[in-house]
């Protein structure tokens, strides 16, 4: 997917969750907003995967698994909250997890504060390819 294909998908999910916002406000548990998203990509035609489990290592070696809460068509790992603000450690873990699953955009997005917030992370080591990690 080249990267005006990418920005096009970011753009959707984001008006997806946008909907969910502008119906729901803030004051929900995360995963309420996880299953609205749900069904607004559902209802816009975007495929999605959720809750998907990866690997993670450290030196060659399995050290444990972490979820994402959202894998889009393959190419967009969404990370979602439901925080007053969004601090750096959410950025740091949304980073995380673009890198861990080697995708070349993510999207943090907090559905806590007043106003729907939207970080978009780049992976600086995307590969193509495979998993770096």
């Amino acid at each position: 997917m080249d990267q005006e294909d990418l920005d096009e998908l970011t753009y959707k999910v984001n008006g997806c969750a946008m909907k969910v916002h502008n119906t729901l406000g803030n004051g929900f548990q995360e995963v309420i907003y996880q299953r609205c998203l749900a069904i607004e990509l559902t209802s816009a035609g975007i495929h999605f995967v959720r809750e998907v489990e990866h690997d993670i290592f450290y030196k060659g070696l399995p050290v444990g698994t972490r979820r994402a809460d959202f894998v889009v068509e393959d190419e967009i790992i969404v990370e979602l909250k439901a925080v007053i603000a969004l601090e750096d450690v959410h950025l740091a873990q949304a980073k995380n997890y673009v890198v861990a699953y080697d995708k070349a955009i993510g999207l943090l997005i907090n559905f806590g504060s007043r106003s729907l917030q939207f970080k978009k992370i780049y992976n600086p080591n995307y590969n193509q390819k495979g998993s770096s990690l």
